[in-house]
């Protein structure tokens, strides 16, 4: 398991079924695969499935896939900070709010896509200039210790529990 091999001072332990379900060890490596992958799953979903819910109150397809641009952006952002050795503690967000005022369901999931690859590319041009020095460098966000790497982690892990949910709950085959 990947968080084995970090300290657990390196991220607050509601990140560690994330950390663990990350898609590669080498951070760079993951993201590219996920990026593949999540976007080939995302691709092969029927429009018809765009905007279901499978509850009421529950997020659709697109509102899934805009929260993870989001989160991806949030938590580079973070691992930026903390690269550069800002020691700002960094505040949370609310992933419900962020979702709500978003308006997924007023674009299309092609168009999502499309950030989700801009985004992607972005966080694999930032991950790719860290050392290993820069990777564990630990500063707080949402009142936990955090370390840059713990942050490349759970971005595909989050990505991957996600595509877990849909499969599950929204009933999409790859």
């Amino acid at each position: 398991m990947i968080s084995d091999k970090l300290n657990t001072k390196e991220y607050n332990i509601y990140y560690k079924a994330y950390i663990d379900n990350a898609a590669d060890e080498n951070i760079v490596e993951g993201l590219i695969q996920n990026m593949n992958s999540v976007i080939k799953f995302y691709s092969n979903i029927p429009q018809e499935k765009h905007d279901y819910v499978y509850e009421s109150g529950k997020w659709t397809i697109k509102d899934i896939l805009l929260h993870i641009v989001d989160t991806e952006r949030v938590f580079t952002y973070r691992a930026l900070r903390i690269a550069r050795q800002d020691k700002t503690a960094l505040a949370g967000f609310n992933q419900d709010d962020y979702v709500v005022s978003a308006s997924a369901r007023q674009r299309t999931l092609y168009n999502i896509l499309e950030e989700y690859k801009a985004v992607r590319q972005s966080s694999i041009a930032l991950y790719s200039s860290f050392n290993s020095n820069v990777l564990e460098q630990i500063g707080e966000a949402s009142g936990f210790p955090v370390s840059v790497r713990a942050l490349g982690y759970i971005l595909t892990g989050h990505e991957n529990h996600h595509i877990q949910v849909i499969k599950q709950r929204y009933f999409i085959a790859e």
